[in-house]
Protein backbone atom coordinates (compact mmCIF):
# COMPACT_ATOMS: atom_id res chain seq x y z
CA UNK A 1 0.00 0.00 0.00
CA UNK A 2 1.21 3.30 -0.79
CA UNK A 3 1.47 6.20 1.68
CA UNK A 4 -1.86 8.49 1.68
CA UNK A 5 -0.67 12.04 1.35
CA UNK A 6 -0.09 12.71 -1.91
CA UNK A 7 3.43 13.87 -1.43
CA UNK A 8 4.36 10.57 0.17
CA UNK A 9 2.88 9.10 -2.74
CA UNK A 10 5.35 10.76 -4.89
CA UNK A 11 8.36 9.89 -2.71
CA UNK A 12 7.01 6.05 -3.70
CA UNK A 13 6.32 6.21 -6.86
CA UNK A 14 9.49 8.33 -7.79
CA UNK A 15 11.52 5.76 -5.70
CA UNK A 16 9.68 2.04 -7.05
CA UNK A 17 10.04 3.54 -10.72
CA UNK A 18 13.87 4.31 -9.91
CA UNK A 19 14.04 0.76 -8.32
CA UNK A 20 12.54 -0.77 -11.78
CA UNK A 21 15.03 1.32 -14.03
CA UNK A 22 18.03 -0.16 -11.81
CA UNK A 23 16.83 -3.21 -12.29
CA UNK A 24 16.42 -2.56 -16.13
CA UNK A 25 20.04 -1.29 -16.35
CA UNK A 26 21.49 -5.10 -14.29
CA UNK A 27 18.77 -6.88 -16.97
CA UNK A 28 19.89 -5.36 -20.09
CA UNK A 29 23.17 -4.05 -19.56
CA UNK A 30 24.75 -1.45 -22.00
CA UNK A 31 25.83 -3.45 -25.18
CA UNK A 32 22.63 -2.05 -26.91
CA UNK A 33 21.90 1.62 -25.31
CA UNK A 34 18.93 2.57 -27.74
CA UNK A 35 17.01 -0.59 -26.69
CA UNK A 36 17.63 0.31 -22.91
CA UNK A 37 16.70 3.98 -22.85
CA UNK A 38 13.35 2.74 -24.83
CA UNK A 39 12.86 0.21 -22.32
CA UNK A 40 13.80 2.43 -19.03
CA UNK A 41 11.47 5.58 -20.85
CA UNK A 42 8.42 2.92 -21.59
CA UNK A 43 8.52 0.43 -18.73
CA UNK A 44 8.88 4.12 -16.30
CA UNK A 45 6.23 5.59 -17.60
CA UNK A 46 3.86 2.88 -17.59
CA UNK A 47 4.96 1.88 -13.61
CA UNK A 48 3.80 5.26 -12.86
CA UNK A 49 0.76 5.96 -14.89
CA UNK A 50 -0.52 2.78 -13.89
CA UNK A 51 -0.51 3.41 -10.32
CA UNK A 52 -1.74 6.73 -10.66
CA UNK A 53 -4.56 5.31 -12.32
CA UNK A 54 -4.99 2.65 -9.50
CA UNK A 55 -4.50 5.11 -6.12
CA UNK A 56 -5.50 8.42 -7.81
CA UNK A 57 -8.20 7.49 -10.73
CA UNK A 58 -9.85 11.15 -10.92
CA UNK A 59 -6.37 13.10 -11.60
CA UNK A 60 -5.20 14.04 -14.79
CA UNK A 61 -1.69 12.85 -15.57
CA UNK A 62 0.86 14.97 -17.92
CA UNK A 63 3.63 12.54 -18.65
CA UNK A 64 6.89 13.33 -20.94
CA UNK A 65 6.28 9.63 -22.18
CA UNK A 66 2.11 9.73 -22.90
CA UNK A 67 -0.26 11.10 -24.71
CA UNK A 68 -1.72 14.79 -24.00
CA UNK A 69 -4.97 14.89 -23.18
CA UNK A 70 -6.34 18.43 -23.20
CA UNK A 71 -8.80 17.45 -20.41
CA UNK A 72 -5.93 17.97 -17.94
CA UNK A 73 -6.26 21.62 -18.55
CA UNK A 74 -9.77 21.58 -16.57
CA UNK A 75 -8.66 19.21 -13.86
CA UNK A 76 -7.86 21.00 -10.20
CA UNK A 77 -5.20 17.93 -9.79
CA UNK A 78 -2.42 17.03 -12.65
CA UNK A 79 0.25 14.84 -11.88
CA UNK A 80 3.38 16.02 -14.31
CA UNK A 81 5.52 13.49 -14.64
CA UNK A 82 8.82 12.57 -16.07
CA UNK A 83 9.32 8.73 -16.09
CA UNK A 84 12.96 8.78 -16.69
CA UNK A 85 14.94 12.51 -16.84
CA UNK A 86 18.27 12.13 -18.71
CA UNK A 87 17.62 9.29 -20.79
CA UNK A 88 21.12 9.65 -22.55
CA UNK A 89 22.88 9.26 -19.61
CA UNK A 90 20.57 6.40 -18.37
CA UNK A 91 22.24 4.57 -21.21
CA UNK A 92 25.72 5.23 -20.70
CA UNK A 93 27.52 3.28 -18.29
CA UNK A 94 28.55 4.52 -14.84
CA UNK A 95 26.36 7.43 -15.08
CA UNK A 96 24.70 8.27 -12.12
CA UNK A 97 22.99 11.74 -13.19
CA UNK A 98 19.62 10.93 -14.34
CA UNK A 99 16.32 10.82 -12.35
CA UNK A 100 12.52 10.05 -12.01
CA UNK A 101 10.56 12.98 -11.64
CA UNK A 102 6.78 12.61 -10.02
CA UNK A 103 4.81 16.10 -9.44
CA UNK A 104 1.93 17.14 -8.55
CA UNK A 105 0.36 20.43 -9.48
CA UNK A 106 -3.55 20.94 -7.47
CA UNK A 107 -5.28 24.40 -7.62
CA UNK A 108 -2.61 26.46 -9.18
CA UNK A 109 0.58 25.45 -7.33
CA UNK A 110 2.90 22.73 -6.92
CA UNK A 111 1.25 20.79 -4.34
CA UNK A 112 3.34 17.61 -3.75
CA UNK A 113 6.56 16.36 -5.38
CA UNK A 114 9.22 13.47 -5.44
CA UNK A 115 13.02 13.18 -7.52
CA UNK A 116 14.35 10.09 -7.17
CA UNK A 117 18.12 9.83 -8.03
CA UNK A 118 18.21 6.28 -8.38
CA UNK A 119 22.04 5.57 -9.59
CA UNK A 120 22.76 7.42 -6.34
CA UNK A 121 20.61 6.02 -4.00
CA UNK A 122 18.55 9.15 -2.74
CA UNK A 123 15.20 10.25 -2.86
CA UNK A 124 14.35 14.06 -2.01
CA UNK A 125 10.52 14.90 -1.86
CA UNK A 126 8.60 17.43 -0.22
CA UNK A 127 6.98 15.25 2.41
CA UNK A 128 10.54 15.21 4.38
CA UNK A 129 12.02 18.60 2.25
CA UNK A 130 15.97 18.46 3.30
CA UNK A 131 17.46 20.48 5.26
CA UNK A 132 18.27 23.84 3.17
CA UNK A 133 21.97 24.01 1.82
CA UNK A 134 25.08 25.18 3.36
CA UNK A 135 26.25 28.55 2.96
CA UNK A 136 29.65 28.91 2.17
CA UNK A 137 32.78 31.33 1.04
CA UNK A 138 33.61 29.33 -2.11
CA UNK A 139 33.22 30.76 -5.62
CA UNK A 140 29.90 30.45 -6.90
CA UNK A 141 29.44 27.57 -8.67
CA UNK A 142 26.44 27.03 -11.20
CA UNK A 143 25.58 23.57 -12.75
CA UNK A 144 25.75 23.30 -16.38
CA UNK A 145 25.35 20.79 -19.51
CA UNK A 146 27.69 18.56 -20.50
CA UNK A 147 26.69 17.89 -23.53
CA UNK A 148 25.90 21.43 -25.01
CA UNK A 149 27.86 24.16 -25.79
CA UNK A 150 27.07 26.44 -22.98
CA UNK A 151 27.27 30.24 -24.90
CA UNK A 152 24.97 31.97 -22.39
CA UNK A 153 26.31 30.23 -19.48
CA UNK A 154 29.45 31.14 -19.94
CA UNK A 155 28.57 34.37 -20.44
CA UNK A 156 26.54 34.70 -17.35
CA UNK A 157 29.25 33.21 -15.50
CA UNK A 158 32.17 35.48 -16.80
CA UNK A 159 29.76 38.52 -15.17
CA UNK A 160 29.13 36.82 -12.23
CA UNK A 161 32.97 34.98 -11.70
CA UNK A 162 31.33 31.97 -11.32
CA UNK A 163 32.33 28.62 -11.59
CA UNK A 164 30.38 25.98 -14.08
CA UNK A 165 30.33 22.08 -13.02
CA UNK A 166 29.17 20.34 -15.87
CA UNK A 167 26.30 17.36 -15.24
CA UNK A 168 23.65 15.67 -16.70
CA UNK A 169 19.94 15.79 -16.59
CA UNK A 170 17.66 18.38 -15.73
CA UNK A 171 16.62 17.08 -12.52
CA UNK A 172 20.55 16.08 -11.39
CA UNK A 173 21.36 19.80 -11.93
CA UNK A 174 18.17 21.06 -9.63
CA UNK A 175 19.23 18.02 -6.56
CA UNK A 176 22.94 19.11 -7.03
CA UNK A 177 21.55 22.60 -5.61
CA UNK A 178 18.97 21.39 -3.36
CA UNK A 179 22.01 19.31 -1.61
CA UNK A 180 24.25 22.37 -1.60
CA UNK A 181 26.40 20.84 -4.33
CA UNK A 182 26.48 23.72 -6.93
CA UNK A 183 24.81 26.72 -5.17
CA UNK A 184 22.21 27.39 -8.63
CA UNK A 185 21.21 26.25 -12.28
CA UNK A 186 19.71 28.54 -14.95
CA UNK A 187 18.13 27.29 -18.07
CA UNK A 188 17.54 29.23 -21.00
CA UNK A 189 17.47 26.48 -24.22
CA UNK A 190 13.68 25.38 -23.89
CA UNK A 191 12.53 22.49 -21.60
CA UNK A 192 9.01 20.79 -21.02
CA UNK A 193 6.73 21.21 -17.47
CA UNK A 194 7.55 17.65 -16.98
CA UNK A 195 11.40 18.75 -16.88
CA UNK A 196 11.50 20.23 -13.93
CA UNK A 197 8.02 20.48 -11.98
CA UNK A 198 9.29 17.48 -9.11
CA UNK A 199 12.09 19.08 -8.79
CA UNK A 200 11.41 23.04 -8.45
CA UNK A 201 8.64 21.39 -6.02
CA UNK A 202 11.49 20.19 -3.94
CA UNK A 203 13.24 23.15 -3.82
CA UNK A 204 10.76 25.33 -2.91
CA UNK A 205 9.90 23.00 0.12
CA UNK A 206 13.38 23.03 1.18
CA UNK A 207 13.60 27.18 0.86
CA UNK A 208 15.18 27.87 -1.91
CA UNK A 209 14.54 30.31 -4.92
CA UNK A 210 12.54 29.09 -8.26
CA UNK A 211 11.53 31.32 -11.09
CA UNK A 212 12.03 32.05 -14.65
CA UNK A 213 14.76 34.48 -15.44
CA UNK A 214 13.05 37.38 -15.38
CA UNK A 215 12.37 36.65 -12.11
CA UNK A 216 8.64 35.84 -12.89
CA UNK A 217 6.65 32.99 -11.28
CA UNK A 218 6.62 29.20 -12.89
CA UNK A 219 3.24 28.37 -13.72
CA UNK A 220 2.08 24.46 -14.58
CA UNK A 221 -0.35 22.45 -16.17
CA UNK A 222 -0.27 25.07 -19.66
CA UNK A 223 -2.05 24.11 -23.01
CA UNK A 224 1.61 24.29 -24.39
CA UNK A 225 3.66 22.03 -21.48
CA UNK A 226 6.90 23.85 -23.37
CA UNK A 227 8.71 25.96 -20.03
CA UNK A 228 10.71 27.93 -21.48
CA UNK A 229 13.41 29.06 -19.33
CA UNK A 230 14.40 28.27 -15.31
CA UNK A 231 16.10 29.81 -12.40
CA UNK A 232 16.89 27.49 -9.05
CA UNK A 233 19.18 28.70 -6.81
CA UNK A 234 19.91 29.66 -3.24
CA UNK A 235 17.60 32.63 -2.37
CA UNK A 236 20.77 34.63 -1.00
CA UNK A 237 22.13 34.53 -4.11
CA UNK A 238 18.83 35.22 -6.41
CA UNK A 239 18.89 39.23 -6.38
CA UNK A 240 22.40 38.73 -7.77
CA UNK A 241 21.42 36.04 -10.20
CA UNK A 242 18.29 37.91 -11.26
CA UNK A 243 20.70 41.28 -11.58
CA UNK A 244 22.89 39.35 -14.10
CA UNK A 245 20.75 37.69 -16.01
CA UNK A 246 18.82 41.08 -16.95
CA UNK A 247 22.01 42.00 -18.43
CA UNK A 248 23.00 38.99 -20.59
CA UNK A 249 19.60 37.01 -21.50
CA UNK A 250 18.72 39.19 -24.66
CA UNK A 251 22.58 37.58 -25.89
CA UNK A 252 20.88 33.69 -26.59
CA UNK A 253 21.72 30.87 -25.26
CA UNK A 254 21.81 27.23 -26.01
CA UNK A 255 22.43 25.87 -22.27
CA UNK A 256 20.60 22.98 -21.40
Amino acid sequence: MPPATDAGLARWLAGRAGDLLLRLRAELGHDDPAELRAAGDKRSHHLITAELSRWRPADAVLSEEGTDNPARLSSERVWIVDPLDGTREFGEPGRVDWAVHVALWASGRLAAGAIALPAQYQVYGTDAPPPYPPITDRPMTLAASRSRPPAFLTGLAGALGAELVPMGSAGAKIAAVIDGTVDGYVHAGGQYEWDSAAPVAVALATGLHASRIDGSALEYNRADPRLPDLLVCRKDLAPRLLAALAGVRDEGSDNR
